[in-house]
């Protein structure tokens, strides 16, 4: 695979040549670039198989590039700095991202995906729905996709009812009674979308509170939901729960 790694520090971008030389050695690497005009150059000259993109570049972000492009014939892998907002974004598309300083299993598992996802020439539906969003600017995101083990479901935020943890898996449960088993733990989409109503009831809940009817005083309490489905809540989340569902009241 042919690759471009696009990030504004010069340091960073030998770091990361050096370490995919080093561990990914299948990887090829045809360029860098520490601004957008220079990388959209390289890209219609080279046309790479993937980008290693740096999200903040200064004035300008990875985000602005993707934008500008008319078309993406390619994988991404995001490295970079702790960005609240883009990773966010990130998470929402269910691509993946590398930390600064980048650690080496991580960039090699990351690699490992992004060859097998080109190997079966599948179109990047995450990198199209990434950029959708980032196109319209939704901080408010209303979609979420969902990887699972032979596709990637891409489902609305209103259609989730609950989540419920199987060990480091999640379970998803829909409106329509669909249940999705994800291979990611529930404390990641807590984290995620804590932010647009969802409450952490339990260590091995997290409930939408759109759906949320009643609060039941028994077995410590529980939440009755609209499908009627009761979740227990527990002791150290009861206050924030219930603060929550008061604040929602009004």
């Amino acid at each position: 695979m042919k690759a471009l790694l696009i990030d504004d520090e010069h340091s960073n971008n030998e770091n990361l040549t050096a370490l995919l030389q080093k561990y990914c050695p299948r990887i090829s690497i045809i360029g860098t670039a520490a601004e957008l005009n220079t990388a959209i150059d390289l890209i219609n000259l080279h046309q790479p198989d993937i980008l290693f993109l740096d999200i903040q570049m200064g004035t300008q972000s990875g985000f602005d590039l993707l934008k500008l492009l008319p078309k993406q014939d390619f994988e991404v892998i995001f490295v970079t700095a702790f960005d609240k907002y883009g990773i966010e974004a990130i998470k929402f598309a269910a691509l993946d991202y590398l930390l600064k300083p980048v650690s080496i299993p991580e960039l090699v598992i990351a690699v490992n995906k992004v060859e097998e996802k080109y190997t079966t020439k599948e179109k990047n539906k995450q990198l199209d729905f990434l950029i959708n969003h980032i196109r319209n600017e939704e901080r408010q995101p209303t979609k979420i996709a969902l990887p699972q083990l032979y596709e990637i479901r891409y489902v609305s935020i209103n259609e989730i009812i609950r989540c419920e943890a199987d060990n480091s898996y999640t379970f998803f449960f829909l409106t329509n009674g669909d249940r999705i088993l994800v291979s990611r733990s529930i404390k990641e989409y807590a984290d995620l979308l804590k932010s647009i109503g969802f409450l952490r009831t339990h260590q091995s809940h997290l409930v939408n509170s759109f759906f949320v009817k009643s609060w039941i005083k028994e077995d410590g309490g529980l939440l009755l939901l609209s499908n009627g489905d009761k979740i227990p809540v527990s002791k150290p989340n009861k206050s924030t729960v219930q603060m929550a569902l008061n604040k929602d009241l009004h």
